[in-house]
């Protein structure tokens, strides 16, 4: 048997070892991001930081480094423009400033981590919306595809904002709004401004995806890789259910002198989160495994498989 046989079976015998040390990773990082990601310390940015990582490997594993580079340029080039132009203009997203990492490093007015942060949720968004539309993601070709898929797409990263963002300015006060709004705090503005941002990246980047022809090895059999990122983006709305829990009372005023009561930001913000990221997260995964499109890509890539090892002259 050649050498390169060999190696090829050892390869396959390491393959579910690694498969399963992968999926106890993610389960235990999901376990303490639910746990403890509420809260604004250095063991929560640390969690973000390997969110951040896990969402640059799952895209190098499902385009290739050069297309997860590009998207990264993109959600990178456009967030941080719009947030500096935010919070120079006040517009899209209202009058705001950022309160935390006033220590990092800023790219304009806006603190480093705040653009990665936009890639690691914006990317397992992306996947999600891709998964509840068939997997178009895999190969934007139709006009509808290259325009369907960033609006969805910014819609589901969106939904992720109206959980997070009034517990997170209001009691946290990683940002603050200048003048307040009526959701706890946080003007409508704001939504609309990440509707706007998060479609002008994903829709860059579709542009480019229809563009590339991305071979059927490089993007198929990947279901796995689409139920991690539904994952990751159902643990990130999870994260608020345990502060609700604790039963955290007391009262908190935001920058336009309103005050709020912890416990109804607690509840809202879960309330908000089962109607929108959890049903989200539930549709996409019935969608994942009802649908013959999705659930064939394995079989399409072992069929590749099966095809060049018939046609592979004998040893």
């Amino acid at each position: 048997m050649a050498t390169n046989e060999i190696a090829e079976i050892r390869a396959g015998h390491r393959l579910p070892h690694l498969a399963i040390a992968a999926w106890v990773g993610l389960a235990i990082y999901l376990v303490l991001v639910i746990g403890f990601a509420w809260n604004p310390t250095p063991f929560a940015q640390a969690l973000a930081a390997v969110g951040i990582a896990a969402a640059g490997a799952h895209a190098t594993f499902y385009y290739g480094w050069k297309n997860a580079a590009v998207l990264v340029a993109i959600c990178l080039i456009v967030t941080f423009t719009m947030e500096n132009i935010g919070v120079a203009t006040g517009y899209p997203f209202g009058r705001y400033h950022f309160e935390v990492g006033s220590n990092l490093m800023h790219v304009g007015s806006i603190p480093i981590i705040v653009g990665p942060l936009w890639f690691g949720m914006g990317y397992f968004s992306w996947i999600v919306a891709g998964t509840l539309l068939g997997g178009i993601d895999q190969g934007l070709k139709r006009k509808f595809e290259i325009v369907a898929l960033p609006l969805v797409a910014a819609f589901v990263m969106a939904q992720w904002d109206v959980v997070m963002d009034p517990p997170e300015a209001t009691i946290s006060k990683v940002w603050l709004w200048h003048d307040g709004g009526a959701d706890f705090g946080v003007p409508l503005s704001n939504y609309l401004g990440w509707l706007l941002t998060a479609w002008l990246f994903y829709q860059g980047f579709a542009i480019y995806l229809s563009r590339r022809d991305l071979s059927a090895p490089a993007i198929g059999g990947r279901r796995m890789l689409r139920f991690a990122a539904i994952l990751f983006y159902l643990g990130a709305g999870l994260a608020h259910v345990t502060p609700w829990a604790m039963g955290q009372s007391g009262e908190v005023t935001d920058a336009a002198n309103h005050v709020w009561r912890v416990q109804d930001l607690r509840e809202a913000a879960v309330v908000v989160m089962l109607f929108t990221m959890f049903f989200t997260s539930v549709l996409a995964a019935l969608r994942l495994a009802t649908d013959p499109g999705l659930k064939n890509c394995s079989r399409d890539e072992g069929s590749i498989r099966d095809a060049r090892a018939a046609t592979a002259p004998p040893p």
